[in-house]
């Protein structure tokens, strides 16, 4: 055999031989893709905005795949919070990702953040994976602050045999009721008497879903490291005698010390504590367990004596967690203290000393308040968590026929 014969006879058996041991070729990955949304929250501003939802494709596809997307109402509503979405999307031959837009419909409103859904109804070429995928609307007007109003508790009735509802805030409105209330701003004397660390001021209230909401925040302003809201009916609502029904959810915290109540409406003529003064509710945010009944008075000679008791929730229960309402029934030379109608507590004459004046048989206003630091709870700490809400429901004020 001629050595070019034999050279090309050999390689022919070589590349035989290597055909042979190669695999067979494995068919190609046919599965198709799942379409997935990354997970989307938005802050609300004031005004229409657009933003971009990104929709994805597990990998690449060799056809067009065709999504269809649809939004739906969970706690924000369409035409008020945003613009409803029915759409088709295509993917084209090789790509992974597309945007759909969204437009947001943003208010100047204080309200608990809001959610829609926006939804792959069906799907050519892909398979769904999920096909709910939550779009979150952050509010971010004042009042704001991840107010979570609970939806269990105790409540009252709107009336009562032999009584008259003679005044009462349901809190339905979109602001406060200034006819009713007036804002108390700044930090007092001497932190209002009680070295409290806030400056109130009238930002830190809103109206939110029917309920009063005041907000204890960390933030810096007026020389303060603190900011809340006072509010009271001096000079709007006073009166005597009756029974006061106020449905609440409390603040909790090293520091922290919400009040509703109510002094003397004499207090410009005899100053305090000579007024009188019916605390229907305190609490010391690191006790959110157990709330306070007082009443401050006056000796003749004007030093400062008080009287009071608590009541503990029950086990495993705390005043923070839901709605309670705190009552006294108030009658000549008697006043008693009320947690979901359980009798707690009762002042009467002899309760505060007969030898001492009983202011409590006068006029008096209400005060709603939520303070930071001060003599009685301390100063707030690292475990302070911020912002905290006094969420108040209604008060009612009943009194006889």
């Amino acid at each position: 055999m001629k050595l070019g014969n034999f050279i090309m006879f050999a390689l022919f058996l070589c590349l035989s031989f290597m055909a042979c041991d190669e695999p067979d070729p494995m068919p190609g990955d046919t599965t198709p893709p799942s379409v997935f949304i990354d997970p989307l929250s938005v802050i609300e501003g004031n005004g229409e905005k657009s933003i971009f939802a990104s929709i994805r494709l597990s990998k690449a596809s060799d056809e067009v795949v065709t999504i269809f997307l649809e939004t739906e109402d969970v706690s924000a509503e369409a035409g008020v919070d945003y613009v409803a979405l029915s759409q088709s999307l295509d993917f084209a031959v090789g790509s992974v990702q597309e945007n759909v837009r969204l437009d947001i419909l943003g208010d100047e409103e204080s309200e608990l953040d809001e959610e829609f859904l926006l939804k792959i109804t069906n799907a050519n070429g892909a398979t769904i994976s999920n096909s709910a995928y939550s779009v979150i609307i952050e509010d971010d007007d004042i009042g704001s602050g991840n107010v979570v109003i609970p939806s269990t508790g105790y409540s009252t009735p709107d009336n009562y045999e032999g009584l008259n509802l003679c005044w009462a805030d349901e809190f339905d409105g979109d602001a406060l009721n200034e006819a009713f209330w007036t804002y108390e701003i700044g930090n007092g004397d001497w932190g209002w008497g009680n070295n409290e660390l806030e400056y109130y001021r009238r930002e830190n209230t809103s109206l939110i879903d029917g309920h009063l909401v005041i907000e204890a925040r960390e933030e810096p302003f007026g020389g303060f490291n603190y900011t809340s809201s006072r509010l009271i009916t001096k000079d709007k609502f006073e009166f005597t005698h009756g029974r006061v029904d106020i449905r609440a959810v409390l603040p909790e915290g090293q520091g922290i010390w919400p009040a509703l109540w109510m002094l003397g409406e004499n207090i410009s003529e005899v100053s305090w504590p000579r007024c009188g003064e019916i605390d229907i509710m305190e609490l010391l945010g690191h006790e959110p367990n157990k709330v306070h009944g007082t009443v401050h008075f006056a000796q003749p000679n004007g030093n400062h004596q008080f009287k009071g008791s608590s009541i503990t929730a029950p086990a495993g229960k705390k005043y923070t967690d839901e709605f309670y309402v705190y009552s006294i029934i108030w009658v000549e030379d008697k006043i008693e203290f009320f947690v979901n109608d359980q009798l707690y507590y009762t002042i009467t004459p002899a309760v505060i000393g007969s030898q001492n004046p009983y202011p409590f048989n006068d006029p008096f206003f209400f005060i709603f308040n939520v303070a930071v630091g001060g003599n009685w709870p301390g100063s707030p700490d690292a475990t302070t968590l911020f912002p905290q809400h006094m969420i108040v429901d209604y008060i009612r004020v009943f009194q006889e026929k």
